[in-house]
């Protein structure tokens, strides 16, 4: 499940501010200052909320609402709410029922954890009244966690340092300092029972209590700013907001979307798979890095992202992701590393490659190959026909990896047909020809379904010769499209095409498995077991919709006719679906294709971005 009004505040080191337009949060991510302590692990919300209070000589009035045990809203803030924008940073205008009219915006740092808050007073137009004196009352809710946990009421150290415009705190020995042009008063309380509809919804937990250190009162004849961050500000937070108006006012909507994906990871790049509960993934990252770097001249960062990973491959293998707390990498993909020779192939088109970086890029890719062709963990290792298998029991080694418990909900175990486009795609990259022909010879002679006009999702499945998977996925597209080498031409690549569009496509995208198999999920709802099992099983994955749009070009010709035809019937509707620029991980398979998993996810936008490059 995904709020379509949701926006969002990166800081490039994998933090945030995020939150929904009516300011009532619905997730336990949601949170002023979400920082990264270990960029781009080890997330921790410190300052979830504050509570804000207007005081004119009409009365006390709330500029904010939360949502508590039972589905109680309160304070009433939500009802004065008048207008939310959400670009070039949230911005929202409240009319208090004096005719007062306030502003609130925040902006995030980029390369800090440090966000910036602003209250505006509007003055009235020619010859409107102003109504006297507004002090402002504003209350920081505290929850000190990490961000996939929930905090409780308990000890938690409060204490302040003052010195002057400044107040730091340091609960659980982390310190989150204040600036503001305010008094503030210590007053430590805590606020119990706030509730997270869509965590709720979920079927995890979902309550939460906040500690409530104490209330900054400002007098609203001037702007009140408040920041928080975990270092002491430089400046007044004030300035921040200058700063980023000069240099977010030339950035287009999709590219400041693109930026958000882009992070620090130790002296390189990475890229954050989603937001917001996601890490930077292994997968994600080489399948995004086309779009989100290359597609938009971000060549610079493209080369920090692939030399930061080169010295991580580990007998053939790279990392799917890192343990959050103490960043050790995992080893459980199939597929992280085949991604990243294309990616790496990608840079190489896009531009010369100085020698020091080919070196060690060449490496990589030696070490990737030589690790699969001699076989490495998880029973990954290339056949005598020339076909890459892997998989054991117990494991989801392709990007179908949901897992309930011990069951692999799609274990895809023995060659499945993606893996093959990838693993010859690879073998041409790195010239190992002799191998590249048998390979290219079994998957033309063994993955063809006659039956059904399409390939096989799974050959050898178990590793049981000839034992076969005819499941009717987008996998098989990557045989024609999304890859530089096609594997299928002419009739049997038109098939392919054609069986996806009926069966599989929607406006955002392919669907995971086709409406007519038993096992198809049409909504995405419920628990975590309910909701994995249907994870692949039937939602759209829009970052899919690359492979298809560029199989469907393939097969036209790749004309001009062809690529005004998809522009209008895939790509513009596709564009259409974005929010602040950002598409969402999956939309349900069902019309109307609600958005839901994570909102905001990289190789979703990625792909869109380099589809629209496509048919130009």
């Amino acid at each position: 499940m995904a709020d379509p009004h949701e926006w969002l505040e990166p800081d490039g080191l994998g933090g945030f501010a995020m939150g929904a337009a009516d300011g009532i949060r619905t997730r336990r991510y949601h949170a002023l200052l979400l920082a990264a302590l270990q960029p781009p692990d080890r997330r921790m919300v410190l300052v979830a909320d504050v509570e804000v209070y207007a005081v004119t000589a009409a009365g006390r009035f709330a500029l904010s609402s939360h949502r508590y045990r039972g589905d109680v809203i309160h304070p009433d803030g939500v009802h004065h709410l008048r207008d939310f924008a959400g670009s070039p940073w949230p911005r929202w205008t409240f009319v208090l029922p004096d005719h007062t009219q306030l502003t609130f915006e925040l902006v995030v740092e980029p390369g800090a954890p440090r966000v910036a808050l602003r209250w505006i007073r509007v003055v009235p137009p020619a010859g409107g009244a102003v109504r006297g004196p507004i002090t402002l009352e504003v209350r920081p809710l505290l929850a000190v966690r990490d961000y996939h946990s929930l905090r409780h009421e308990g000890a938690l150290d409060l204490e302040p340092e003052l010195a002057g415009n400044h107040v730091t705190w340091r609960p659980d020995g982390i310190a989150i300092h204040a600036h503001a042009n305010a008094t503030y008063a210590h007053t430590p309380t805590w606020y119990r029972g706030f509730d997270y509809s869509l965590e709720r919804a979920r079927g995890l937990d979902h309550e939460e209590d906040l500690a409530m250190p104490g209330v900054f009162t400002f007098d609203l004849e001037r702007p009140a700013w408040l920041g928080f961050s975990t270092s002491p500000w430089p400046e007044p937070p004030a300035e921040l907001f200058e700063r980023e108006a000069r240099r977010r006012r030339p950035i287009a909507l999709h590219d400041r979307a693109a930026e958000a994906y882009l992070v620090a990871r130790g002296a390189g790049r990475t890229i954050i798979a989603g937001y917001p509960w996601f890490g930077d993934w292994g997968r994600d990252t080489f399948i995004s890095l086309r779009g989100l770097c290359l597609a938009r001249d971000r060549r610079d960062v493209a080369r920090e992202i692939l030399l930061a990973w080169a010295p991580l491959v580990s007998a053939g293998m790279l990392p799917n992701r890192f343990h959050e707390q103490s960043s050790a990498p995992e080893f459980n993909s199939v597929d992280a590393a085949l991604w990243y020779v294309i990616a790496v192939a990608a840079f190489r088109d896009h531009g010369a490659v100085a020698a020091p970086d080919e070196r060690v890029l060449a490496a990589a890719v030696d070490q990737i190959v030589t690790g699969y062709l001699s076989g490495t963990r998880h029973r990954i290792a290339a056949d005598a026909d020339g076909l890459l298998a892997c998989g054991e029991p117990g494991l989801q080694l392709t990007w179908m990896d949901a897992k309930v418990g011990d069951e692999v909900v799609t274990p895809r175990i023995g060659k499945p047909v993606e893996i093959q486009a990838l693993w010859l795609n690879v073998l041409a990259i790195a010239g190992r020809h002799d191998v590249l022909a048998r390979g290219r010879a079994s998957f033309a002679a063994r993955f063809w379904d006659p039956e059904r006009h399409q390939l096989y999702d799974v050959i050898d499945c178990d590793h049981v010769a000839g034992k076969l998977d005819p499941s009717c996925r987008p996998n098989q597209l990557f045989a024609v499209g999304g890859l530089p080498l096609q594997l299928l031409e002419g009739d049997r690549a038109r098939a392919v095409v054609d069986t996806c569009e009926r069966c599989l496509w929607t406006p955002v995208g392919p669907r995971s498995l086709a409406t007519t198999d038993p096992r198809y999920r049409g909504r995405y709802v419920g628990g975590p077991a309910e909701r994995d099992h249907a994870y692949h099983n039937g939602p759209v994955w829009p970052w899919l919709a690359g492979a298809f749009v560029e199989a469907w070009l393939r097969v036209r010709g790749g004309g001009e006719a062809a690529r005004r035809e998809a522009r209008e019937r895939f790509v513009v509707p596709l564009r259409a679906r974005a929010i602040g620029g950002h598409l969402a991980e999956i939309y349900e398979g069902d019309i109307p294709h609600h958005a839901a998993g994570a909102p905001m996810q990289a190789w979703s936008v990625a792909e869109l971005i380099r589809l629209e490059h496509l048919v130009r």
